[in-house]
């Protein structure tokens, strides 16, 4: 998030990423400054919200807001359908900032980007395993084609223009109830028939994402866990362009 107003002011821009992470991405981006007169430091004193919106996506400019409270209140940049990112101080009152919202629970905003099929973090999206195009990326504002020069943009680009796309992440759903132990990530996905189809990425109860061959995706799927047949079904999501399943 860039929170310099013109180009006039010195450049400050905040990145989000997976807590999990944040001394490799420091290192990482470290590594590539190169006598950049540039500070990176994280801020342990902000705390992230995501403002999620009822069944209907909302318009951001009616949402209402007390923009002295919030350092950051603006739309999710990936898509609609995920409402608003939050950054304020740490204990600050969001029933000020966001009057007559509702503090929920960290799994009901996980439930809810599973169920949109939308990836977050390392477990979703392993480094080094996870394709920009084969997650989505360029349906999240998370891909350049017109900027050049990075690792993988060749064949980034030329795919995307090709549209040849065989596999995608997908929101899958599983019948209840679950096995006790739950689904292992990296799962093997399987058609009826056997063939396989993908692998089960990352999820929480009977919700989740996995990497599917979009020919099977309208097709029966299951997993094979300790000997019993899992059955899963994958559906795309109504955000996605609509010739983006094809």
């Amino acid at each position: 998030f860039r929170l310099h107003g013109s180009t006039a002011e010195e450049p400050h821009i905040l990145l989000e990423c997976d807590s999990s992470v944040l001394d490799s991405i420091q290192k990482h981006l470290k590594l590539y400054k190169i006598r950049r007169k540039v500070t990176i430091t994280p801020c342990p004193d902000l705390s992230l919200w995501a403002v999620i919106p009822g069944e209907q996506p909302g318009d951001a400019s009616s949402l209402p807001k007390s923009a002295d409270q919030a350092l950051l209140l603006t739309p999710d940049p990936r898509t609609e359908v995920m409402g608003w990112r939050l950054i304020a101080k740490k204990g600050a009152n969001l029933s000020e900032i966001i009057p007559g919202s509702q503090v929920g629970d960290v799994q009901d905003y996980h439930r809810h980007r599973y169920k949109q099929g939308i990836p977050e973090g390392v477990k979703d999206l392993p480094p080094g395993v996870a394709l920009p195009l084969e997650s989505n990326l360029a349906f999240m504002n998370g891909i350049s084609f017109t900027k050049g020069c990075y690792i993988g943009q060749e064949l980034t680009a030329r795919t995307h223009h090709m549209g040849v796309i065989r596999k995608r992440l997908l929101p899958v759903r599983f019948p209840a109830p679950l096995p006790s132990a739950g689904v292992p990530e990296g799962a093997e996905i399987l058609t009826e028939s056997g063939k396989p189809a993908g692998k089960f990425r990352a999820g929480g109860g009977e919700l989740g994402i996995a990497l599917l061959r979009l020919a099977h995706v309208n097709e029966p799927l299951c997993i094979n866990l300790g000997g019993d047949r899992v059955k899963l079904s994958a559906t795309t999501p109504q955000w996605w362009p609509k010739a983006a399943a094809k």
